[in-house]
């Protein structure tokens, strides 16, 4: 075998995964059978799943053995770089709109992440109001995504941004009524592995990413008035847009 010994089982059960010998649901050999078909200790073996399970390709649940995860179809999250508003307030996603908070949203201060209070132009151990929301369907009670609203100091404190209830139209009708108007805003998208209390609140298996929408909120004059961390399943959501010509990719008339 070339490169450690784990790696090369681990591509081997891997391919036979993506060949469909081993279909969703389908049960892995045990450690000691992988371990005697390649001639390797029951160690490495448990390292080459342990590769796979850290990749989401497989799941160990215990008195069954590792079995392959079943791989959701994703759902996409069609970002128009529009803002929408219905009777809640304004949103900006048209598959998250039904979603709702499934408990009250949690209020505290504190430093927010580092590059979180890039954007804010906040000092690293500087307080601002942090407001965690968990947001999903209240029929099944099934968390879909968490989203975290990062605000100034200077802005909230003091306000009813701080308070649970921020009224009709939540904080950014709130914000416009305070003369922050018109607000506007902007995102991006990345990804990176969740805690163990993000993964545990999405209920993620191991190796799951995080699908992460940054949203920048600013008032006039490009005064950033909060920072939205949105986070959920990157086995579950994609993110889609339409893509439309340029006028200098118009065909030849």
């Amino acid at each position: 075998m070339n490169g450690p010994a784990y790696r090369q089982v681990a591509a081997d059960l891997r391919q036979a995964i993506e060949r469909g010998e081993y279909p969703e649901g389908a049960v892995l050999p045990k450690i000691t059978e992988v371990a005697q078909s390649y001639g390797i200790a029951k160690q490495t073996a448990r390292e080459a799943i342990a590769e796979l399970e850290a990749e989401g390709l497989v799941e160990v649940v215990r008195r069954r053995g590792t079995i392959v995860r079943a791989r959701p179809v994703k759902r996409r999250l069609t970002r128009s770089r529009q803002v929408f508003r219905d009777e809640r307030g304004y949103y900006f996603d048209p598959t998250a709109q039904p979603w709702n908070a499934l408990e009250p949203p949690t209020i505290t201060w504190g430093p927010a992440p580092r590059d979180v209070a890039v954007l804010l132009g906040a000092g690293q151990d500087e307080d601002v109001l942090i407001r965690d929301r968990i947001m999903g369907d209240t029929t099944v009670g099934k968390a879909m995504q968490l989203a975290t609203s990062f605000l100034p100091a200077a802005v909230a404190r003091g306000t009813r941004l701080a308070e649970r209830d921020t009224g009709p139209g939540g904080i950014y009708d709130l914000l416009e009524d305070m003369g922050h108007r018109p607000l506007a805003w902007e995102e991006s998208v990345g990804a990176r592995m969740p805690t163990p209390a993000e993964a545990g609140r999405l209920g993620l298996p191991k190796g799951i990413p995080l699908l992460r929408i940054v949203r920048t909120t600013t008032g006039p004059g490009g005064t950033v008035l909060e920072v939205n961390d949105t986070r959920m399943s990157a086995d579950a959501f994609e993110v889609g847009y339409s893509v439309t010509r340029h006028p200098s990719a118009e065909p030849p008339r």
